[in-house]
């Protein structure tokens, strides 16, 4: 993970999207541009909330929203540079589970800690996982997969956005709750995964609707199960795990904005009430879920609580399970 550190600090800025607004119905924190840092490439879902909110965000605001993709190291870089940025709201971070609560438990050394360096803001948007199949397998639907699967220890293969990503773990949890042996093949992103899955080279994979959406509406792989509390509005005829009387899978990829720790409490709340803004503008709302995103927008107490209850349960699973990426 120290190389990670040596990366951040030595990749110069790149300030991948530009949003100026056109007006200043709110008050931004400082009247300088807020960066934005995404630690994941240009176009993928981190990424096209980031843009989205941002562009609204600027246009409440007047202030400029700089978008800057730092991709790399399970998004321990866009984290590292976010922790040594100046803490006065003028830098923030879109962090999912992975920069909050998996990597902690995956790696026995990270080059930051999220309670200690990062503050929260506000959590953007739940991206819920589903359960798909390739079009042309013989797996009727969830419980059939399941069966099969029982039935055959070991033998299919699982494919995956990467190695601890939350595609990952949805599977493992899935796998522990259902009593389930599968080997899991680590893609680098949900696409190249997916295409696999429809190819027929592996039997199935956790996606969010976000990167699996273009596939499903293609006919090139099918959702048998969503791992929710409620079945998602996208793919009303989907039943949930629980419906399936498979308890306790619930799984979502948590996107959220954090802010360097130390970052002072009044500019903590006036950058939340501004994104909340942004997110509950209808016509962004809208965007956010016909692109597969549950908009949330929540204060910083309510983020807060979220990541404790969803680090007691993901940090328990990471260690019966035995699961360590170092």
């Amino acid at each position: 993970m120290k190389s990670f550190i040596k990366l951040a600090l030595s990749a110069s800025i790149l300030a991948s999207g530009l949003v100026l607004a056109g007006s200043a119905a709110a008050q931004s924190p400082s009247g300088k541009p807020l960066r934005w840092i995404v630690p994941y490439a240009v176009g993928g879902g981190s990424d096209f909330l980031a843009r989205t909110i941002g562009a609204q965000l600027a246009e409440n605001t007047g202030q400029t929203v700089v978008v800057d993709n730092r991709p790399g190291g399970n998004t321990a870089i866009g984290a590292v540079e976010t922790v040594r940025a100046p803490h006065d709201g003028t830098t923030v971070l879109s962090a999912d589970n992975g920069t909050l609560i998996f990597n902690p438990a995956l790696y026995k050394s990270l080059s930051y800690d999220p309670l200690r360096d990062l503050a929260p803001v506000s959590l953007m948007g739940r991206f819920p996982m589903i359960l798909v199949v390739g079009q042309t397998t013989d797996i009727k639907d969830a419980k059939d997969f399941m069966a099969k699967v029982k039935a055959a220890p070991g033998k299919f293969s699982y494919a995956s956005a990467g190695a601890g990503s939350p595609h990952h773990l949805a599977m493992e949890l899935l796998k522990e709750r259902a009593g389930l042996r599968m080997l899991h093949i680590a893609y680098r992103g949900a696409a190249p995964a997916l295409v696999d899955v429809a190819g027929g080279q592996l039997a199935a994979m956790m996606t969010d609707l976000a990167a699996g959406n273009a596939f499903i509406k293609g006919g090139k792989v099918r959702a048998i199960a969503v791992a929710n509390a409620t079945r998602l509005p996208q793919l009303p005829d989907v039943p949930t795990f629980a419906e399936l009387g498979v308890a306790n899978v619930e799984a979502a990829a948590l996107v959220g904005m954090v802010a360097p720790a130390g970052t002072p409490p009044e500019v903590i709340a006036t950058l939340q009430k501004n994104v909340a803004a942004a997110i509950h503008t209808p016509a962004v709302s809208k965007k956010l879920v016909e692109f597969g995103v549950e908009p949330v927008g929540g204060t910083p107490q309510e983020y807060a609580a979220l990541i404790q209850k969803e680090t007691a349960v993901w940090h328990k699973l990471i260690k019966d399970l035995k699961i360590s990426l170092d």
